[in-house]
């Protein structure tokens, strides 16, 4: 999975999730070279959760069932 900046170039590449005893490990590279691990804790998790409004939820499920042009 890739993040983009709005200039449309990869910022961030995950390579895998996997389980941890603290969490979610996510590994991966920042801009291309830098390696990542990085956990993801309950607790960010369900702040994350308070992010999510229901227009996001909408646009989600439409990214899902769409094929985006490349």
């Amino acid at each position: 999975m890739k993040f983009y900046t709005s200039e449309k170039t990869v910022l961030m590449d995950v390579s895998a999730v996997k389980v941890h005893p603290d969490g979610l490990l996510i590994e991966g590279k920042i801009m291309g070279t830098m390696p990542l691990k990085a956990i993801l804790t309950p607790r960010e998790l369900r702040g994350a959760f308070r992010l999510i409004k229901f227009p996001i939820v909408l646009r989600t499920i439409g990214m899902l069932l769409r094929q985006w042009k490349k």
